[in-house]
């Protein structure tokens, strides 16, 4: 069981929300770059914190062709120790193995995740021997592991992808409620490199829109970070949009 908040920390949390509050304008939006900024001002934690945008879509998810799902490479990658599981035939270890992945088999591991194993960012397969990885699905699923050919992570290619995913390489897909959520790298990172990264997954965005997609398609746009307040984004000071 864990131990109740005191008051007092009760009172320090309230006190950074508020001083963090302060520091934003009430119905500002900012540019890329100016809401990077006040992100860094205003994110306490006692970690890097992730950098995330959440961009509001103008799609009905529920209909096949308005489903928006892609993959982007952020120029400046997401900050994170990317853990990738690579699952394929004996003559392809070797390749995976070299390009960074952190752990590489194909029977020894399904039976691992069987048993509730899960402790990885990214899996990577090969359409060879999807039908045994298949059997995965109830349990990758859920947590958004399952290897995808539309992200990339169903490849003969097991090395390019290693690479990739480890460069910055993320997948995306649009949730019930019409929003794109995804990491954009650290807090630690520059003003500049966030909003660049910011911008590729827009530019990804534009160019992914549906032909169906009526009125408004790209709609409210906000960076956050980890427990920190949204920062609004002024859409006619990004380019290309």
């Amino acid at each position: 069981m864990l131990n109740p908040v005191s008051s007092k920390e009760m009172g320090k949390l309230t006190k950074k929300r508020k001083e963090a509050l302060s520091k934003l304008e009430p119905g500002k939006e900012y540019s890329l770059v100016e809401a990077a900024d006040v992100l860094k001002s205003i994110t306490y934690t006692k970690f890097d914190a992730s950098v995330d945008i959440d961009v509001r879509l103008g799609v009905d998810p529920r209909k096949a062709d308005q489903m928006v799902r892609g993959v982007v490479t952020l120029p400046y990658g997401t900050g994170k120790d990317v853990r990738v599981l690579v699952l394929c035939s004996p003559d392809k270890v070797e390749e995976a193995k070299a390009a960074g992945a952190d752990h590489v088999g194909l029977d020894d591991y399904i039976q691992k995740i069987e048993q509730g194993w899960t402790d990885i960012d990214v899996i990577i397969t090969m359409p060879s021997v999807m039908a045994k990885v298949g059997k995965l699905g109830k349990v990758l699923g859920p947590r958004g592991l399952m290897p995808n050919p539309k992200s990339g992570t169903v490849t003969a290619e097991v090395g390019k992808a290693v690479q990739e995913v480890k460069a910055g390489k993320i997948d995306f897909k649009v949730d019930k409620t019409g929003i794109i959520h995804t990491s954009i790298g650290k807090v630690s990172f520059d003003s500049e490199k966030l909003a660049k990264n910011a911008q590729e997954v827009i530019n990804t965005l534009v160019r992914l829109k549906p032909a169906t997609a009526k009125g408004t398609y790209l709609g409210s746009i906000h960076l956050s970070s980890t427990m920190s307040p949204s920062v609004s984004i002024d859409k006619t000071t990004i380019p290309g949009i």
